[in-house]
Parts: structure tokens; sequence; C-alpha cells
């Protein structure tokens, strides 16, 4: 009997781990929000370019706390928050601000499985927005800068015991500090956006050989029938071998070895090409051999394409897909959600915008000053979607101009400021290296932090000389990268020409429609033009995309409409901010998309 009573009194004591935890506040949400299961948060695996067989996630509930900057860690947390999203948002349960002037602490313990036996044990942040300290078992292991590119500590020397507790301090300056930060601001209104404060992608953790690979560079060469890979390795000898086997499908081939630390060259007979039409993908298994043996082994995936310049029959310079000229047309994607905010709340979510685009016709996404998680690349890579990526604004903007050549005004950053943003572009154009549907950077937009523009371009290019520099988009413009990027709102406009870069419309349109319900505030919305039902919507956009296709055989070589959805109080999306109503008639506007892209083919 009295065992009966203590189970009883147990299961009344024990919470459930989903109980302590629903999403904060009234602001709308996706229906992916209701999704969630606190405990299995964002399962799929993280890095798909890289993909080992063994691999733990560590989101979920933490301990978190919000202190005065500069305190020693809590002694007491404020309550527990649910890891990968951002302390301002929803999902997070918390919805709380933190600002310069305050740290944001999280706390958690984990284990590691005990069939990874004696590998290394790596500890992965896809992403922490901004400067963040972490310590595992009371022992400080490191710091990181940077809120767009994923990092990782090998954990192994650190590790204690059954159970090891982590603990992380998350400083972010927002709109008061110089670094990259893109639409956040500490005070959102109009085109500014809710600050992000801390981790907000997957944190997990993978068991890895003392020799291992640690990165991959992958460049296509169309013109020569091959591909070049690099691969970064840990803890290897001379000797070591690395052995690259490429599937069409299931089946193998080509099998190709090389000593680390060379680039190994794969050559290919008449290679399946990518594109948005058929967005083929070539899968790949890396081996790391030590004496002939195994030692780690990746899985990743590869595509053949080629994004180029060309002056045309009629003197324009062109964008080409794989050696033929091709329109780009797409979206201006910011990638925010009403309730994640910079997260998606599952791979669902994530994937969806980007099927909507296709659905809408377009062949192209300009990434709008954010970075995504790794796996948004690769639903753009198997959906085939090429990607114009901004690096997110920062610092201060100088006065802007738009409609004069080569009058770029800068400001003069500091040297901290420049360190900042080299660092952290860098650290972006690594990561995002290997993903195909990438085919242009963009460094600057609209003038907003924009310095030493000509070597910032060139720095780029040399960074990355296997796609193409969008140097300044939609003004500032100097003689420099590969396009000339106009924005004009509403209508397309062609008010400024090129003859030796490629031209482009880099922004138009904004048609706003409000949809009550569907809104994130209830005041002071905003787009560029407004109307009152879907009808008068669609009707403009295809009244705008028949000026736009006017334009092509003109000068245009690629055009992007804003946006994708509505975002905060800009209500100018195809869809509503929770992704619940299309504002506009989907077939009509494939039809004008299509009718646009083909110009440059009749």
């Amino acid at each position: 009997m009295k065992k009966i009573l203590l189970i009883t009194v147990t299961l009344l004591l024990a919470k459930p781990v989903g109980a302590q935890w629903k999403p904060a506040g009234d602001k709308i949400k996706t229906k992916w929000a209701e999704m969630i299961d606190p405990t299995n948060v964002l399962e799929e695996y993280p890095r798909p370019i890289m993909k080992r067989s063994q691999w733990k996630n560590l989101n979920g509930l933490w301990d978190y706390s919000i202190q005065d900057y500069g305190k020693t860690m809590p002694e007491k947390y404020d309550g527990k928050i649910l890891v990968p999203f951002a302390v301002e948002s929803s999902l997070s349960g918390v919805m709380k601000d933190v600002g310069e002037h305050k740290e944001l602490w999280y706390e958690t313990n984990f284990i590691v499985p005990n069939n990874w036996g004696n590998k290394n044990i790596l500890l992965h942040f896809g992403a922490v927005d901004w400067k963040a300290d972490f310590w595992l078992n009371d022992i400080k292991i490191g710091s990181h800068t940077g809120g767009y590119s994923p990092f990782s500590f090998d954990i192994t020397p650190f590790l204690d015991g059954k159970s090891q507790k982590l603990v992380v301090r998350v400083w972010d300056p927002s709109s008061d500090g110089p670094q990259p930060r893109g639409k956040q601001i500490k005070n959102p209104h109009g085109i500014w956006y809710t600050p992000v404060t801390g981790i907000w992608q997957t944190v997990w953790i993978e068991p890895v050989n003392k020799k291992s690979v640690s990165d991959l560079t992958i460049t296509p060469d169309l013109d020569h029938n091959k591909l070049n890979v690099r691969a970064e390795t840990t803890g290897v000898s001379y000797g070591d071998i690395l052995e690259i086997t490429v599937f069409d499908g299931t089946k193998r081939i080509k099998n190709v070895k090389g000593a680390v630390g060379e680039n190994i060259e794969i050559n290919l007979d008449n290679p399946k090409l990518w594109s948005p039409e058929s967005p083929f993908l070539y899968n790949t298994t890396i081996k790391l051999l030590s004496g002939n043996k195994t030692v780690d082994e990746v899985k990743s995936y590869f595509a053949m394409r080629k994004i180029s310049s060309k002056r045309d029959e009629n003197g324009i310079v062109r964008m080409q897909l794989n050696n033929k000229d091709y329109f780009q047309f797409g979206p201006l994607d910011q990638g925010w959600w009403p309730d994640g905010l910079y997260t998606a709340p599952t791979d669902e979510a994530l994937k969806y915008d980007i099927v909507k685009t296709k659905e809408l016709g377009f062949n192209m996404i300009r990434k709008h000053v954010k970075v995504e998680p790794a796996r948004w690349y690769t639903h753009c890579d198997q959906l085939g979607v090429l990607v114009w990526q901004d690096m997110p604004n920062g610092d201060q903007g100088p006065g802007w101009q738009m409609r004069s050549f080569y009058k770029g005004n800068e400001i003069s950053r500091t040297k901290s400021s420049k360190q900042i943003y080299k660092k952290e572009w860098e650290e972006i154009i690594d990561y995002l290296q290997p993903y195909p549907s990438i085919v242009v950077w963009v460094p600057f937009n609209e003038s907003w932090g924009q310095f030493d523009t000509v070597e910032i371009t060139e720095w780029t290019k040399k960074l990355d000389p296997s796609r193409l520099i969008n140097s300044a988009s939609g003004g500032n413009h100097f003689p420099t990268g590969d396009i000339l990027d106009l924005h004009n709102y509403p209508d397309p406009n062609l008010f400024l020409y090129d003859a030796n870069r490629v031209t482009v419309l880099g922004e138009y349109g904004g048609i706003g429609l409000p949809l009550e319900g569907h809104l994130w505030k209830t005041d002071k919305n905003w787009g560029y033009v407004q109307f009152k039902n879907s009808e008068e919507t669609t009707a403009k956009y295809v009244e705008y995309a028949k000026k736009l296709g006017g334009l092509v055989k003109t000068g245009f070589s690629a055009a992007v409409y804003t946006q994708t959805t509505d975002v905060e109080g800009e209500i100018n999306g195809f869809m509503t901010y929770d992704r619940k109503i299309d504002k506009m008639n989907i077939a009509k506007v494939r039809q004008a998309n299509e009718a646009v892209i083909q110009m440059l083919q009749k």
C-alpha cells in the first residue's frame, strides 16, 4: 500500500516537460507553432552538406536569466527558454527584451551517448547573436562573435562524469553597436524589426575520430567538365588520403583519391547540369584514409552549374547560367517569422517559403540582409532556386544617392567596425561556399555601413571567384564588381544602364494589402502602395510585370520584387506574415512571372 501511495505522489509532482513551455504573447502565429514539441525541436540533421551518421540534438528547454551587464554567473535562473528560439520571440516562451545593458545567460545539462566510445566530441552552434562565452563543467572553453555563421568547440578535454553542464552568456548591443544585424533595431518601426538576441539556430554534438574532416570547399568547373574539392582536416598526418566517390542517384560513377591538403579534381563525362528547371544534384561520399583504414566519412552533394556574364548580340551584358543568357527573377526574402523571429518554427516551415516562391513562377530568391540555417540552402539546392546572398547590414549609413554613376558615398568606419565586418563576411562566405544555389554575393545594400567599396568587392571576389559580386545594391555606385543594381519603388524603371556590367533591378514593387486578423500591428502598417483586395493587388502586380518585361529587352538582366511575406509592420508580401493567406492570385502571378523570364529566350 505504501509503494502505491509513493508512486501516486511522484506522478502528481512530476511535471511534463511540455507543460513547462508555451508560446509567449498574443501576436499572430503560423500554423507550425502548434506542431512544436519542446522535447524534439528542429530534429533534422542541421548540416546536410557534410553529414555524419551519428549526432545528438541539444535543442529544448534550457534555464535562462537576463542580468545586468558584467555580473557573474547566475545563482538562480529566471525560468525556462526553448532553444533555439531567440529570447525576444514568442516561441522561446519568454518574449523579453535584453539590450546592450543586459546579458542573457543559458544553462543546460546533457549526456554524451555511451556508444560514442573514445571519439572526440564536437559541440556545434548554428548561430548565436552576437557575442557569446561558453563554459563546460564550470571551465571556460571559448568565445565567439558574429550572429550569422556556425562555429564549434572540441569539448573532449572538458567532459566530466556522466552529465555535462553547459553555460552560455550572450551580449548583443543590437542597433546600439556597429556589428552586422540586418533589420534588427531596439525600437521596431516601419521597415525595422524586433531585435534577436542569443541562440537562434540548432545546438548539437557529434563524435569524430582524432583525424577528421572539418570543412569542405566545392567548386564546379563547367567549362572543363570537372569538380574541384578541397577538404579541411584535423589531426592528420603526412600520407593520409582523401577518397571521394561520386554517385548519380545510387549509381557509382567516379572514385578519386588525393593527399590531404590538396585540391582534388574530379572529371565528369557529359555532366548533368543543375538549373531551376532541372535541379540535379550528384551525391558524394568523402572518406579520410589513414594507413588504408577509414578514420572518417561524411556524405555530401554538389551540382554542376556555372554563373557568369557575357555581352549578347545587342551589346547588352547579360547574366548567364550554364553559358546561356538567363533572366533571374525572384522575391526579396527576409526570412522573418511572427512566432520565431529569425527562426522558422519547423523545417517544413523553413521550406515552405521556397516552395511558394517556385509556385509563383520565380527562379531566384534574394536573401535580404540575413543568413539562413544550412538546411534552407539545401532546400534551395534541391528545389532549384538561385540565391543572391546579402551581407547583413551593420554600423551606420552615409547619405544615399541612387541615380548617379560612380558618385557613391562611404562612411568612415572605425578599425574595430571594419574588422567585425570583414571577419563576419568571410565566415559567411566560407560557410555558404559549397551550396550551388548561391550565385551572387551582395556586400552592401542601400549604402548601409558601406565603406571601402572597391576594396571589399575585390576581396570578396578573391574569397570566391566562382560567383558574381553585386557590390552595392540600390545605390552608392562605384566602378567595381559585376553588377549595377537599381532600386525603384513602386514600379520598374530603368533609369541607369551600364554598358560594361550586368544591369539589374535589385528591388521594386512593395504592393501592400493589409488583411485584418493576420497583422502584426493594428496600426501604422506600411507599404509603398496599398490596395483593398486581392483582385486590385494582383492586377497592379501584373501591370508592373508587363512593364518589367518591356525593360528586359532594353537592359535588365534580373529583377527582385518586394517581397515574399509581410514582416511585422510591412504589409507588402505575397503572403501574410503568418503564411495563412496568399494575398494575390497565384496562377496569374505565375503566368506574369514566366512571361518576364521568357523574354530573354524569345
